[in-house]
């Protein structure tokens, strides 16, 4: 068995790996809205219209962190390998993810997600580990495994943060206590902060380095310049590779500004036009977006008709349904419920067609321009993380001017404007020319 046959068997553990990690970042998915709107009442924020603000600016402190130094974490990989930068970001979620249940003011909770996102470059190093190990033939189909992970993580892990929130009023026994009572998310959280913590044991045990020495990039450069030069430096890249970064940051702004105000509407009231749900109702609708997201990634992306057909076709494709999806949501009413599956069910198709896709042709569009693949899944990571920072602040602040309006400028705003945006990251794409092209595609 030769060095890429060895390499390879790591993709079994890399995948336990994403998925456990996954499993416990959307863990916090259901609550975070509620426990943001909490902890901006308790410092006398209580108009909803300055209240829910916050809960854009948490979400964006978190991939502020990630801004910064996920393209310093991806070129370190270069340098040192991916297997010691995966468990530092494994070590990074267990410890912050604790320290984040236990926050009683905004400040500690800003400060807490912007340390978890600074520390937590895992998902662009897990996409250079599949380059390093992967043919071009393979490509498609392990980016799709790597989006079953997610796909897994956003089935089980919302379900579980919805059904262990506030474990005083649900669980009563050993969690009825005043302590528990004035923590309701503490636990979700410690949940979340074990299964990093046992993902990183298993990283340590059974994951092999991707990186041979001989592969790896020497750099002395200073670490602040160094990012500031991947990031600037995107305009060195070849345009396919631009392209694709852009297009990739305009469809994250899109989806952040749908994915922040989407429980806020879902727990605005009925008679306000929301739906009036709880934890507990947004946790099914994720565990219902998460069984969608496998199915398309883990099974239809594996499969031998998703080997042959087009990427760049199958990405304008993802594009334009996820923005269908997103522009149906401020129209749904809150029964029957089945119902309100159906947009999210097109947002998470779309999602599954685009993100292994985009991957894909990235991976082989940096290999064609003999381009450091660490450095292009840092830069593109990077520039996700500042759209995952503009998205959740647009969104926030449009969700705060409208919400109390009426006519056509009311709380429907925002998902417009997030669809809007997805066309045009679809139009961005149309002038994409590719240099390389996956064998075996029509």
């Amino acid at each position: 068995m030769d060095d890429r046959e060895g390499q390879s068997s790591g993709m079994g553990i890399l995948f336990l790996v994403v998925f456990i990690d996954l499993v416990g970042f959307t863990l916090v998915i259901p609550f975070l809205t509620y426990f943001v709107q909490d902890l901006a009442s308790l410092q006398g924020f209580t108009e909803a219209s300055n209240r829910d603000v916050w809960v854009g600016i948490v979400l964006a402190a978190y991939t502020f962190g990630q801004f910064l130094f996920t393209p310093i974490l991806g070129s370190l990989s270069d340098r040192v390998g991916r297997r010691p930068i995966i468990m530092f970001g494994l070590l990074s979620n267990t410890v912050f993810f604790i320290a984040f249940g236990l926050a009683t003011s905004l400040w500690f909770a800003l400060l807490v997600r912007f340390l978890a996102g600074a520390g937590n470059g895992n998902i662009a190093v897990a996409r250079a580990y599949i380059g390093d190990v992967s043919t071009p033939a393979q490509l498609k189909g392990r980016m799709g495994m790597i989006g079953a992970a997610f796909g897994l993580g956003f089935t089980i892990g919302p379900f579980l943060g919805g059904v262990l929130s506030d474990p005083y009023t649900n669980f009563g026994g050993v969690f009825a206590t005043e302590w528990w009572q004035s923590h309701p998310y503490f636990l979700p959280c410690l949940f979340a902060g074990l299964l990093s913590a046992i993902s990183c044991l298993l990283a340590v045990r059974m994951l092999p380095e991707s990186l041979p020495e001989g592969s790896r990039v020497v750099s002395t450069e200073n670490p602040v310049r160094q990012m500031i030069r991947n990031l600037v430096g995107v305009r060195d890249l070849s345009p396919s590779v631009r392209t694709l970064i852009n297009v990739n940051a305009i469809f994250l702004v899109a989806f952040t500004i749908m994915h922040t105000t989407f429980i806020l509407f879902t727990a605005m009231p009925v008679v306000d036009g929301g739906l009036g749900y709880e934890e507990i109702d947004n946790g099914y609708i994720f565990f219902f977006v998460g069984l969608v997201g496998v199915f398309v990634q883990g099974g239809f992306m594996r499969s031998k008709l998703a080997q042959r057909l087009d990427s760049r076709k199958m990405m304008m494709v993802g594009i334009l349904v996820c923005g269908l999806g997103i522009g149906w949501i401020p129209y749904l009413k809150p029964d029957p419920f089945v119902l309100v599956l159906i947009p999210m069910a097109f947002i998470a198709l779309g999602n599954g067609l685009f993100q292994p896709t985009q991957n894909t042709l990235l991976t082989l569009e940096a290999r064609n321009s003999s381009l450091d693949l660490g450095r292009v899944m840092g830069a593109q990571e990077g520039y996700g993380a500042l759209a995952r920072i503009i998205g959740p602040i647009v969104g926030a602040f449009v969700w705060a001017e409208t919400i109390d309006n009426a006519g056509k400028m009311d709380y429907h705003t925002v998902f417009r404007l997030s669809c809007l945006l997805a066309f045009i990251a679809f139009l961005a794409q149309i002038r994409l020319k590719l240099t390389a092209k996956v064998e075996g595609e029509i």
